[in-house]
């Protein structure tokens, strides 16, 4: 079990004694266990956590795209019991990280080529619309924190250190998002966005990329800070168009499977997912990696 997954058995069974006890005091008064609140908010947590974990081990490719999920290894790798483990994988449908596919289990989110390039293009209209919104209302706050997160970005580059400029890029998009769309347009943009996460990081592993990437944000901000709404549709529409191109400069086979470096120390790939009724042209649906 690893450090994480101890945390987590700790923090499963912790809250059930306490629940336990509590009961046993309800039962000696009322002569009845009634349902525990406790409970209730515990397995909530717990799955949240657990969620979180299972999300983390998909983006780094501990969790291979295509590869079925086994609740119980999974439950047993992080070291708690089943139920938050399938409430976490419940919301990572929902999220659109994982797919379920009836009769067969539940996977790793494959994109394929074409479904890519398709929610590059609906990314970029939202980040447009976005960005025009804001550089139409833009406060001074609100223009600081994008800097400093265009200043974070640009140190991660420097230091070529992708993980950071990713988590940075991750966090300038949320505040675009924030600040100039409203609750369906954010809805939107992040359910796209999941279905890019997998692939998306791996075209910003280079210098140059994250280089190129940075300044097309650079351009973004100079337009909110302008008040300029036509140039900040214009620069965040480019900015989408620039990913969608590194997206296609990069290798397009499907993305080897992380157990065979030896990265995932559990069986979950026993069933391979049918592939999707869905078809465009008649070619073979391919994983890809996108930037």
């Amino acid at each position: 079990m690893t450090a994480r997954g101890a945390t987590l058995r700790t923090m499963e069974e912790t809250p059930t004694r306490a629940a336990k006890a509590g009961g046993a005091k309800g039962s000696a008064q009322h002569g009845a266990e009634a349902p525990s609140a406790l409970e209730i908010v515990r397995t909530r947590s717990l799955s949240s956590l657990v969620a979180q974990e299972i999300e983390r081990m998909i983006l780094a490719g501990t969790l291979a795209a295509g590869e079925r999920l086994n609740e119980q290894a999974l439950a047993s790798r992080l070291g708690v019991s089943r139920g938050p483990v399938r409430e976490a994988v419940r919301g990572l449908e929902r999220s659109g990280l994982v797919v379920a596919v009836r009769n067969q289990g539940t996977y790793v989110r494959q994109v394929s080529a074409e479904e890519a390039l398709e929610v590059y293009d609906l990314r970029a209209a939202i980040t447009g619309l976005a960005c025009a919104r804001l550089a139409s209302r833009a406060k001074p706050a609100q223009v600081a924190a994008l800097r400093a997160l265009l200043k974070r970005m640009e140190a991660a580059w420097r230091a070529d250190d992708p993980p950071a400029y990713y988590a940075a890029n991750l966090d300038f998009h949320a505040t675009l998002l924030a600040e100039g769309a409203g609750p369906r347009m954010r809805r939107l943009y992040e359910e796209l966005g999941h279905e890019l996460h997998l692939y998306r990081r791996r075209a910003l592993v280079q210098p140059e990329n994250m280089r190129e990437s940075n300044a097309e944000h650079e351009a973004i901000l100079r337009a909110i800070a302008g008040h300029d709404p036509a140039a900040a549709r214009a620069a965040g529409e480019a900015h989408i168009a620039g990913g969608k191109r590194r997206f296609q400069a990069t290798d397009i086979t499907t993305p080897r499977r992380a157990a065979s470096e030896g990265e995932n120390d559990h069986d979950t790939r026993k069933a391979e997912p049918p592939r999707p009724a869905r078809r465009l042209g008649g070619t073979r649906r391919r994983a890809v990696r996108a930037g």
